[in-house]
């Protein structure tokens, strides 16, 4: 089953960087299948508190499972972005856990159309239960925004290319399987990178686009911030540049740095609320040789201040 294969990413140093306090109040926003959850969980004495959410409704059936009988966890079925319109997270957090991107169990479930791997319907929606599909987008989309979102979200060189290639193809049999656009990508790009599927790019933007990740991601740092006691940790685990830059920026645009240039005055900047927690943490190498898909996270971690600092002159 795919839920024994999945292994939690960087589990000691979330959990380590979320610095957990017995009586804490936490909140896993993406669940998975609760490896960082059940440590958290393993950190909190009687007085503790863990919320539970995932847009999934797979990963909200495995915690159900495995939490129904615990009186310490909550369990919420949404997407992390909406943390702050949960009851539960009214009394303020002592940590803030997200660990972004796709999971394990869903790429391994062919059916889900996350990957090119096998063929299957072309979904790729984490929440299965509302929105479009991306063979519904890729039915009424222009060449134009096929071809933004291929580059936008995926840095795709051949963007247009592939757009063009998917427009014409639909006109008289649309794409329904992740096979058909896997195998069309291939025709356009040809294997031009040794060891990468020419439509691992494609499919990592068309996927960003149906779940509207990114925009989750920025509306949940808000609310993560806005919820969080002083002195509350924020864990973030990011698997791409374009969500890592997000968290990185966001983290930096409410530490009170002045921004500014070596041409011109510096901006002035909020009051500080958060401090980054030491520098961005990377897998070791021990972890890479037992769960390769570890590869590309990066794991952020801040604090927030007891209270509004002012920023200090000078430039970033």
């Amino acid at each position: 089953m795919a839920e024994l294969r999945h292994i939690p990413v960087m589990l000691d140093e979330a959990v380590e960087g979320l610095a957990v306090k017995a009586g804490g109040r936490y909140l896993d926003g993406t669940f998975g299948r609760g490896g960082h959850a059940r440590a958290v969980l393993s950190r909190l004495g009687p007085g503790g508190r863990l919320l539970l959410m995932d847009r999934d409704p797979n990963a909200i059936a495995a915690a159900q499972e495995a939490f129904a009988a615990e009186p310490r966890v909550a369990i919420r079925h949404a997407n992390f972005a909406s943390l702050g319109e949960w009851d539960e997270t009214a009394a303020g957090l002592d940590g803030v856990l997200l660990d972004l991107g796709v999971s394990s169990p869903q790429l391994d479930e062919a059916a889900r159309g996350f990957s090119f791997m096998a063929d299957a319907p072309l979904d790729m929606r984490m929440d299965t239960t509302q929105g479009e599909s991306a063979a519904d987008f890729l039915a009424h989309a222009s060449e134009r925004e096929i071809a933004d979102v291929l580059w936008q979200f995926g840095e795709e060189r051949f963007s247009r290319k592939i757009a063009r290639a998917i427009v014409e193809r639909r006109a008289d049999n649309p794409l329904t399987r992740t096979g058909e656009l896997a195998a069309l990508i291939e025709r356009v790009v040809g294997r031009r990178e040794p060891g990468k599927h020419p439509a691992t790019r494609s499919f990592q933007a068309l996927r960003i686009r149906v779940n509207g990740e990114l925009d989750s991601v920025r509306r949940g740092l808000d609310a993560a911030l806005a919820r969080l006691k002083p002195g509350g940790r924020l864990a973030v685990i990011s698997f791409h540049s374009l969500e890592d830059r997000i968290v990185k920026q966001f983290i930096r645009d409410h530490s009170g740095r002045v921004q500014g240039s070596r041409r011109g005055p510096p901006q002035a900047a909020a009051p500080a609320e958060l401090v980054a927690v030491g520098k961005a943490r990377f897998p070791s190498e021990a972890e890479l040789a037992t769960n390769p898909r570890a590869r590309s996270a990066v794991l952020r971690v801040a604090e927030k201040l007891p209270g509004p600092v002012r920023p200090q002159a000078g430039h970033a």
